[in-house]
């Protein structure tokens, strides 16, 4: 039967020879006899398992991941996953086995699933695009709905601005205006430069952080006149703030002065956009669309609530008169 042989060549050997027919000539990196014996064992170990059963049994979590990160794919939350999984076939993983994993890193049900099960997913279904493994499918834990953010009604907003205007703070205003109504994050606020902004047109583009990605916004006439006094330049950030934590701290200060309860940036911005926009009556894909949201679960989940209702259903059938429907659900002649 063929198999691989050692060679030296340079101070260094090769494990060569045919492999099911195929030609082999490969470089261990060392110089040591022993060492490349036993890489010679193993490579030639490895080879035969492809050669018989494909190369779903000798892919590992390690390839899928290195092919996955080449490809542009997020690696910031795999180390600790690389390392659970050192060693497994791809083809091996299946998804108890990831809901596990999760279960042994991670403390909480939000971080087992954004940074346990969304990324181990990714590389095994991109290893699947590879032809190394099948897809997989995983269940994410229940996470409890956050109540950390609460939205901003028009009286916050109006107590707000009309203390900034009482301060002198025209570029908060407008900041906090901004991210109202346009559901930017405070880091897509303090980033906005003056060429990206087009008032005659009433839109401006921003520089996704999150997905690096260009997204338009479109203005109210009210923030178009707000940002008209900024006397936006090109290469000159438009509100003026270098960093988002800037704009969080101004906020506090004003609340403060007003009077009025403090909200964060997200709180008064993104968060309120998302859910003003539902009470407004704005289809949740339109809504979506505009403030850059993918996930439906996301949007839906953490920043869409509902008032009352259970009051406003029972309103609803209050004031509209039912068909009589007998119990057997066929309406009489």
């Amino acid at each position: 039967m063929s198999g691989l042989q050692l060679k030296k060549r340079g101070g260094t050997w090769y494990a060569t020879g045919t492999i099911g027919g195929q030609r082999i000539r490969k470089s261990l990196g060392t110089g040591d006899k022993g060492q490349a014996e036993e890489l010679r064992a193993q490579y030639e170990a490895r080879l035969w398992k492809r050669h018989t059963y494909g190369e779903e049994a000798v892919r590992t979590f390690e390839e899928a991941a290195v092919s996955y990160l080449e490809q542009g794919g997020e690696g910031r939350f795999l180390p600790p996953i690389l390392k659970h999984f050192k060693g497994r076939a791809v083809a091996s993983i299946k998804p108890g086995d990831i809901r596990q994993m999760a279960i042994e890193l991670f403390d909480n049900p939000a971080t087992r699933n954004r940074q346990g099960i969304t990324p181990a997913r990714s590389v095994i279904n991109h290893a699947h695009e590879r032809g190394w493994c099948g897809p997989i499918s995983v269940k994410l834990f229940p996470v409890p709905k956050s109540r950390k953010h609460k939205p901003v009604d028009r009286t916050w907003l109006d107590a707000f601005l009309d203390q900034c205007d009482k301060d002198n703070l025209p570029h908060l205003a407008a900041a906090v205006l901004f991210m109202n109504q346009t559901g930017a994050r405070a880091s897509e606020a303090a980033n906005l430069m003056g060429e990206h902004v087009d008032l005659p047109n009433a839109a401006v583009v921003l520089a996704k952080t999150k997905t690096a990605e260009w997204h338009p916004r479109y203005l109210t006439a009210e923030l178009v006149a707000r940002m008209a006094s900024l006397e936006i330049a090109d290469g000159k950030k438009v509100f003026g703030y270098s960093h988002p934590t800037s704009i969080n701290h101004r906020m506090r200060k004003v609340c403060k002065r007003a009077q009025i309860e403090y909200r964060s940036p997200h709180s008064a911005g993104r968060h309120s956009f998302a859910t003003n926009a539902m009470r407004l009556g704005v289809g949740i894909k339109d809504a979506m669309d505009a403030g850059g949201w993918k996930s439906a679960a996301l949007f839906m989940e953490t920043y869409v609530h509902s008032d009352d209702p259970g009051r406003r259903v029972a309103s609803a059938f209050e004031g509209k008169k039912l068909a009589q429907v007998p119990a057997n659900g066929l309406k009489t002649k």
